[in-house]
């Protein structure tokens, strides 16, 4: 069973730039896609990008389109989310999933497995 782990979360300034990572440990070749989500404070959990094992195609929800930028390291199993020019409405918990389905990207409940959240907080 996959088994995210994320890091790299912290307190950072307006326009700034931060890369989280997340380890999937336990991966297999039929997992096919990875993704970053995100869960502010009395809010819904958010899409924010996935990427394919395989190819690497990526998806991104439009809030960070441009900004941020989601890779991955086969040899390591750990995907990146690198996010440029912060602003305050990214502060949230971001969470890493594994395990979705290719033709439900942005649905959260489609996600078997997650990974415990890494804090970005944006201060202005």
């Amino acid at each position: 069973q996959v088994q995210p782990v994320e890091s790299g979360g912290k307190l950072v300034q307006v326009g700034d730039s931060l890369r989280l990572s997340c380890v999937h440990s336990g991966r297999t070749l039929t997992t096919y896609v990875a993704s970053w989500f995100r869960q502010a404070p009395g809010k819904e959990r958010e899409f924010v990008a996935a990427i394919t094992w395989l190819v690497g195609r990526t998806t991104y929800a439009d809030t960070v389109k441009g900004r941020f930028t989601i890779t991955r390291e086969e040899a390591t199993d750990t995907v990146y989310l690198n996010m440029d020019n912060l602003q305050p409405e990214d502060t949230a918990l971001y969470y890493c999933a594994s395990g979705g389905n290719v033709h439900h990207l942005m649905e959260a409940d489609k996600w078997p497995h997650w990974g415990q959240g890494t804090q970005v907080t944006v201060s202005s």
